[in-house]
């Protein structure tokens, strides 16, 4: 009979040890859970600034190529032919 409780203590004992160790995951798991969550927010910011950044460099690249630099000449011939095709196409447009 002794035996018996011996065996039942123990596997008390394991089992208290067992109920203690999930109430430790769980809680690493909502840590974890929540260190995703702002991972997450944190890249889509910074997803959004890129897009913004990308924006503002084809606009600081286009005024430049605008302004005439010697880095972008062929971009800045190409720009200002297609502003004039455009302008011929709205004059065509108004005297039709």
């Amino acid at each position: 009979m002794s035996e018996m409780i011996e065996i039942v203590d123990s596997l008390e004992s394991k089992l208290s040890k067992l109920i203690s160790k999930i109430d430790g995951f769980e809680l690493t798991i909502q840590d974890l859970r929540q260190e995703l969550k702002n991972s997450t927010h944190t890249i889509q910011e910074q997803a959004s600034e890129i897009e913004g950044l990308k924006k503002q460099y084809e606009t600081l690249k286009i005024a430049n190529s605008l302004l005439g630099s010697d880095e972008n000449k062929r971009d800045t011939k190409l720009k200002i032919n297609s502003l004039i095709r455009e302008i011929d196409y709205c004059i065509a447009q108004l005297s039709d």
